[in-house]
């Protein structure tokens, strides 16, 4: 072999090495001038939807709690944590999945997105154990930490949408070339979440009975959003055993408030909801809180969910 052949064959070595070792580059980077879809890893189901939402086939999502699994105690495994290092861009919300929060601040700051301030959680987190009569409080959310406060901004569809919106734009800055599209992706999924917000307004403005008790507290904000007050067995974990007295106090309170419908959860057994039933005469029915689908649920995703829920609410409250 003539010497500049070999200084070739050398050379092409040397940049085929150099290509394989990913050169300190991101994998949005590599996504985007590959033309390869951006590895995106949402934290749960409702963000993970909206990524798909918007992201389309611009962007490859997963989700960091599986497929019915209860989110709120997440625990990551090994290859978890480096998904989220390894992720073009990760999208969480502070304060609800503390596993995460742990894991983005080790491997993935830079690179992530919090739409916590976005979603604008001005509930405080009532406490376990809390007077069953008492709305969530307000007054202190703003002080509180991100901990503290309700997380379930996505079952108030108007939240939800201010939260797509920032999705279109993050996805925007993690792929320039591709910003126009996911805007215009972000701004059709807001449309179809107005007129579901249109349809849950309407169709809960003439229900009799405003005392939503449930499972556990996670349907503050679509109380607030439709004129509920949230009456919950448990706190925001569902994991939280109530005690006898708590039982009894939410059972005195259905009887007093004329309560015919206890709602409980798929992805919580619904032991104490049908505790308080069997007391009180109320029956049980399933109100899907949306942190993740399963075969039990009654639709294929968020949008179809979020429509039984509203036939399920107007049965159950009885809405004319």
């Amino acid at each position: 072999m003539s010497r500049t052949l070999l200084t070739l064959a050398v050379a092409s070595v040397l940049a085929a090495l150099t290509g394989c070792s990913g050169g300190g580059g991101s994998a949005s980077t590599a996504a985007s001038g590959s033309g390869a879809p951006l590895p995106v890893v949402a934290s749960f189901y409702p963000l993970q939807f909206a990524v798909q939402q918007v992201g389309g086939p611009l962007v490859s999502v997963s989700s960091l709690t599986k497929p019915g699994a209860e989110p709120h105690d997440l625990e990551l495994s090994p290859q978890d944590v480096a998904a989220v290092s390894d992720a073009g861009l990760i999208v969480y919300s502070r304060g609800f999945q503390p596993a995460v929060d742990t894991a983005v601040d080790q491997e993935g700051s830079a690179h992530a997105f919090d739409v916590a301030p976005t979603a604008h959680l001005d509930l405080a987190a009532p406490p376990e154990g809390d007077d069953p009569t008492a709305a969530p409080a307000t007054a202190d959310a703003a002080s509180a930490p991100s901990s503290a406060r309700d997380p379930h901004f996505w079952l108030d569809p108007q939240r939800y949408a201010a939260v797509v919106t920032a999705v279109g734009a993050r996805l925007g800055q993690a792929d320039p070339a591709h910003a126009a599209g996911y805007a215009a992706n972000a701004a059709r999924f807001v449309g179809t979440l107005g007129r579901l917000d249109a349809d849950l307004k309407a169709g809960l403005a003439t229900c009799t009975n405003r005392d939503l008790v449930t499972s556990h507290a996670a349907f503050g904000y679509l109380s607030q959003r439709y004129g509920f007050t949230q009456v919950a067995i448990s706190g925001l974990s569902p994991d939280v055993e109530p005690s006898g007295s708590r039982l009894a106090e939410i059972a005195d309170f259905v009887k007093a408030h004329a309560v015919r419908t206890i709602y409980a959860e798929t992805l919580v057994e619904p032991a104490f909801a049908q505790t308080v039933s069997r007391s009180t005469g109320a029956t049980v029915a399933t109100l899907d809180p949306i942190e993740g689908l399963t075969t039990a649920s009654a639709g294929r995703d968020y949008l179809e969910v979020m429509r039984s829920n509203l036939a399920t609410l107007r049965a159950g409250q009885g809405c004319s």
